[in-house]
């Protein structure tokens, strides 16, 4: 792997010398864009929009239009921002992870600590898993400052999770949610029943995308020449009134699979 970032991790006045490491990758099948015609690739080209000529990347800049017209800003300019954050994941607080609403997370990265940082990376390492706490703090990662929240990983390595600041959470408030009405008990007493019995220890080996692997037998087909008939689902309508005849349905099949 590569690392996409360089710099440390500080709490208190310990500062811990690491490396930053994609933890996560997409599962789904790279397609690649044809003209349906002759099945050429697709090309995106960056053109300016005036003249429609191709503009070289060396030549692309980046700005800011204010007042109608463009700030130009260059490297020294982003890096005069919080200098102190581009090389540093600063943790301001220790949380309880059971805090921190899932809403918030995005994409996980893996910490590798660097020569001279392996002591005070397995002290913060155990630390945390022997409070089951988790550390928050900002730092630069490509012209973006991003909220990270320092955690251990399956008990061996420490993980950053990238999360979205609160003003990135969309309201709800928009929404037509339900009406404030109390579930029937009978209602409720099997719904829980129904939880209880499908409640188990997470498992994520136990999920798999199985869309990938389905549309890639598809293409295997269609390269040998082979037809396939898709499966049609019949769709299964239901009402309100039939919310305790489904729930009933639900625990008898849940018996029988425990079975």
């Amino acid at each position: 792997m590569r690392a996409i970032w360089t710099g440390a991790i500080g709490f208190g006045l310990v500062n811990i010398p690491v490396k930053l490491y994609a933890a996560s990758e997409s599962s789904n099948l790279d397609l690649d864009m044809l003209d349906k015609n002759d099945l050429s690739n697709i090309r995106f080209k960056r053109v300016n929009e005036k003249t429609g000529k191709e503009v070289p990347y060396a030549n692309i800049v980046k700005g800011y239009k204010l007042e109608d017209e463009y700030i130009v800003l260059e490297d020294a300019d982003f890096e005069a921002v919080a200098p102190e954050k581009s090389k540093l994941l600063s943790i301001k607080q220790f949380v309880k992870l059971e805090d921190v609403d899932p809403a918030y997370y995005e994409t996980p990265y893996f910490l590798e600590a660097q020569k001279n940082g392996e002591d005070a990376y397995r002290l913060l390492l155990q630390a945390l898993l022997k409070t089951e706490m988790a550390g928050i703090g900002t730092f630069i990662l490509r012209d973006r400052e991003i909220l990270g929240l320092v955690r251990p990983y399956d008990g061996k390595i420490l993980m950053v999770n990238r999360m979205r600041f609160p003003e990135e959470v969309r309201s709800y408030e928009e929404l037509k949610l339900p009406p404030k009405k109390k579930a029937k008990d009978e209602e409720l007493k099997m719904a829980e029943m129904l939880i209880s019995q499908l409640a188990t220890e997470f498992d994520p080996k136990k999920y798999e995308n199985s869309y990938s692997a389905d549309l890639l037998a598809i293409i295997e087909k269609k390269a040998k020449g082979q037809t396939y008939k898709p499966t049609e689902e019949k769709e299964e309508k239901t009402s309100t009134t039939d919310l305790m005849a489904m729930l009933k349905a639900s625990l008898e099949g849940s018996k029988k699979q425990a079975g």
